[in-house]
């Protein structure tokens, strides 16, 4: 069978698979941009508890591997509480908290970026802390930050292929149960690797874009 012939079989339940990673991917990066945001405020922030409370979420989930949490969050939390947890809640809980993490630390670079200047004037006219984060600082830091969180997303979408092992159906999973029915594993992996070259080259291109548009604006 050639490399055409097995698209033509299996290209409905590949684009299928992939459909789902991008799904995960895309809600994972919501949640974790809200986590990135409350964190990264907090590591920016002057107050020591806030500091160290951010410093501490950062500093854990970055240290652990996704393939343990993964494990954890699925096998060992509902063990270990009692409580029922659906492959997909499992998958987006831990592309959630390590994305977060990483998004995190873009945030708090993008805050730290602008001038001090900025907020210190915001100050001066009477705009309390969080009003001047909010109408001053972010909406500046934010356009540093797209790039970055463009790459992240790509990171994150890579990172999916990881939670196939838990049971997850994305590109993966569905390209193994391809393999398992006609055996044919090198023309299937090089179709998916074509499939996530294909995707992430686009989102690069994307965040390159975007990144010189800032630039020429600034």
């Amino acid at each position: 069978m050639t490399i055409l012939e097995l698209i033509a079989e299996n290209y409905a339940r590949l684009l299928e698979g992939m459909g789902r990673t991008l799904l995960l991917t895309f809600w994972s990066l919501i949640l974790a941009s809200v986590l990135g945001l409350i964190f990264g405020m907090m590591k920016a922030a002057r107050g020591k508890i806030w500091h160290i409370l951010s410093s501490l979420y950062v500093d854990v989930i970055r240290g652990i591997p996704v393939l343990v949490l993964a494990f954890f969050v699925y096998f060992g939390i509902p063990q270990g509480f009692g409580v029922n947890i659906s492959i997909f809640q499992a998958s987006l809980i831990v592309l959630s908290l390590n994305a977060g993490a990483y998004m995190a630390e873009i945030v708090r670079g993008g805050i730290q970026s602008v001038d001090r200047g900025q907020m210190e004037a915001a100050r001066s006219l009477g705009l309390p802390y969080r009003k001047a984060m909010q109408k001053v600082v972010l909406p500046q830091a934010i356009r540093t930050m797209i790039p970055s969180i463009i790459n992240q997303f790509i990171i994150t979408l890579k990172d999916t292929s990881i939670l196939s092992v838990i049971g997850y159906a994305d590109l993966i999973k569905v390209a193994k149960a391809v393999i398992a029915r006609n055996f044919e594993a090198f023309r299937i992996w090089l179709i998916v690797a074509l499939m996530y070259l294909i995707v992430i080259t686009v989102l690069s291109k994307i965040a390159k874009a975007i990144e010189r548009r800032m630039t020429y604006a600034k």
